[in-house]
């Protein structure tokens, strides 16, 4: 085909550059501040947000599996292992060390309201034993013993004595005096039980030898009796207790329990006011809820009189002397422990009737309605089962209920607690429950051992490894809230790194173990015996000898039987004389059977069983 011819486009003309001039208009000169060299009005840039941050790197694409590399891959199933054994010991020790530290220094609080119900909602009583010149007390809360105490007669406690004492010694190296109270050995003041407001020190600064001198007599009080080589303590800091309260002569602070409501430490606050005197402190114990102001009154005139009465033994008196003893040990433990919470105290033997009946009247005659008397013949600690608590309370190992244990063992500088699952092996769930589960039974029952075996000092409790951090903080609650019904002074302290409580407790008296026990003589309490020999497991043991046939046959029956086998013989070889009688071979023959030992039982020998085989066909039923 032919091609067609294109005609010419007509070129169009362009138009001329035309060049544009613009004038900016006249701007205002900027202000510059002075002080931060900026302009004025400007604003400063704002950072960038945390979120807006989190939300770019969110943003980033993931990698797919694929894409991954075979490193990352192994760390996630790593991860995955361990996010499935939640309740190991090494996922606790990780999520340990990726925990801030911060979180487990919080500490949960119990309420007032929480500590009330749980005090009221607990059936209390005490026992109380008389038996020769010994008097038990035991402490029944829902009808378990959680504190027991013993009074003797012989060891009476020195605990709130007051003495006129004499320094015999001044250490300033170890900031203490020793004072002579006429016990044979000499007590021990240390420099923070020095009454310095009674101290004429001057502008001096506060120093045990500018204080005290030897030779000088000293007004102090026994704070906790002699043990083994050391010698009784003491304070200047002078305190009278009473039933509702406790009276400091000289003292200008007033204190009041804080195991009482806000509104219960409002009221006793305003009734001391108008009591007390100017020069004179009070402590107001926890007993004191719900008191009267007549009840507050006669309990603050009695101990102020009874002060003045050691004022004036003490300007008379010849040091060292004892200027105030305090009461008997059965009635300084009803007075600390029974109260209003005890709905009931059960009372064996006579003179310790007598004497609680004087107490009460005297005292607390709306608590005296609470105390009834053992009838019967039986044992009142047999009736309440106390014996057996005791008992159990001696050992070393100590079972809880679901069959989990604990193992209390004591040293020099603390005690320490180990707690075991043992039988417990939980129902249903997974580990991390079962040993939550454990570790709430075992701090229950940690707290009553303490309380029953008076452990006081440094305790270090070891429980079971959890991984998360609700389930331990909910077992440090459960040992916080326990703890709320232990009169005796205590601390807990945060929880360590290594999953370990700790906490202290004052000790008040002589503990189970050294009431009802002593040191063994042989080893010293240490529980194994020395021996100079070195001894070794794989040592041989020696061989047992067998011992020795007996004799049956003794030398008179030999003869008899020496002579009968002789005729026997002279018979069958025909050499018997003739005038000779010879015996019937029936008596010869019982003789000799008579001189053999007796044969051993043989014991009957069980039937072999046959054993089945597969090539063993059944029997043939028709035949």
């Amino acid at each position: 085909m032919p091609s067609k011819k294109t005609e010419a486009e007509p070129k169009v003309a362009q138009p001329p550059a035309v060049s544009l001039l613009f004038q900016a208009p006249d701007l205002p000169t900027p202000e510059v501040d002075t002080r931060s060299g900026k302009l004025k009005g400007e604003t400063p840039r704002e950072k960038p947000r945390q979120e807006d941050q989190q939300d770019s790197r969110k943003r980033r694409r993931t990698k797919t599996p694929s894409e991954q590399k075979p490193e990352q891959k192994s760390e996630q199933k790593t991860e995955q292992k361990g996010a499935d054994s939640d309740g190991s010991r090494s996922e606790a020790k990780r999520q340990r060390k990726r925990e801030p530290r911060g979180d487990s220094r919080r500490r949960n609080t119990i309420t007032e309201s929480e500590f009330l119900a749980r005090r009221e909602s607990v059936d209390r009583k005490m026992i109380v034993r008389e038996s020769h010149e010994k008097v038990q007390i035991g402490v029944l809360e829902d009808q378990i013993l959680v504190e027991h105490y013993v009074a003797e007669s012989q060891s009476a406690s020195l605990i709130g004595n007051i003495y006129l004492g004499k320094v015999q010694n001044v250490l300033p190296s170890m900031e203490a005096a020793f004072v002579d109270i006429g016990k044979g050995r000499n007590a021990v003041l240390y420099s923070g039980e020095v009454d310095w407001d009674a101290a004429e020190t001057g502008n001096q600064p506060r120093k045990i030898e500018l204080a005290l001198k030897t030779g000088d007599k000293v007004l102090v009080q026994v704070t906790k009796d002699p043990v083994g080589q050391k010698g009784a303590r003491l304070t200047s800091q002078i305190s009278l207790p009473g039933r509702y309260l406790v009276y400091v002569p000289g003292g200008n602070m007033n204190g009041i329990s804080r195991k009482l409501p806000d509104k219960e430490r409002q009221r006793l606050k305003a009734i001391l006011k108008e009591l007390l005197p100017a020069d004179a402190g009070v402590i107001v114990r926890t007993a004191a809820e719900g008191a009267t102001e007549e009840q507050l009154g006669l309990d603050v005139k009695r101990l102020t009189e009874q002060w003045q009465t050691i004022g004036k033994k003490s300007e008379k008196g010849k040091a060292p002397s004892l200027l105030h003893t305090e009461s008997d040990q059965l009635i300084k433990i009803i007075r600390d422990v029974f109260n209003e919470d005890f709905q009931s105290m059960v009372v064996q033997g006579e003179k310790t009737l007598a004497s609680v009946t004087d107490y009460l009247e005297s005292v607390a005659p709306e608590l005296k309605q609470r105390l009834s008397v053992h009838k019967s013949n039986e044992d009142i600690f047999d009736h309440f089962r106390i014996g057996d608590q005791i008992n159990k309370a001696l050992e070393r190992k100590v079972y809880l209920p679901s069959g989990g244990s604990l193992v209390i063992d004591r040293t020099e500088a603390m005690t320490v607690v180990d707690v075991n699952t043992g039988k417990f092996i939980g129902s249903g769930g997974n580990l991390e429950e079962t040993v939550t589960k454990n570790n709430l039974e075992a701090a229950e029952e940690l707290v009553r051992q303490l309380r029953l075996r008076d452990i006081g000092g440094i305790v270090v409790v070891d429980f079971i490894d959890m991984t998360l951090e609700s389930n331990r903080e909910q077992v440090q609650r459960r040992l916080m809230e326990c703890l709320s019904r232990d009169r005796t002074k205590h601390q807990v302290a945060e929880v360590t790194s290594l999953g370990l409580i700790q906490m202290t407790r004052k000790k008040l008296g002589v503990g189970l173990l050294e009431t009802f026990g002593e040191v063994c003589e042989c080893c010293g309490g240490r529980g194994m015996t020395i021996h100079d020999d070195q001894k070794y497991k794989t040592e041989s043991k020696p061989k047992k000898t067998k011992p020795e046939p007996k004799k049956i046959v003794d030398p008179e029956k030999a003869k008899e039987l020496g002579s009968v086998v002789n005729r026997i013989h002279d018979a069958a070889a025909g050499d018997e004389p003739e005038g000779s009688v010879q015996p019937e071979s029936k008596d010869v023959l019982d003789k000799v059977l008579d001189s053999l030992p007796e044969p051993a039982e043989s014991k009957p020998k069980k039937p072999r069983r046959r054993r089945v085989t597969s090539k063993q066909t059944s029997p043939n039923v028709d035949q």
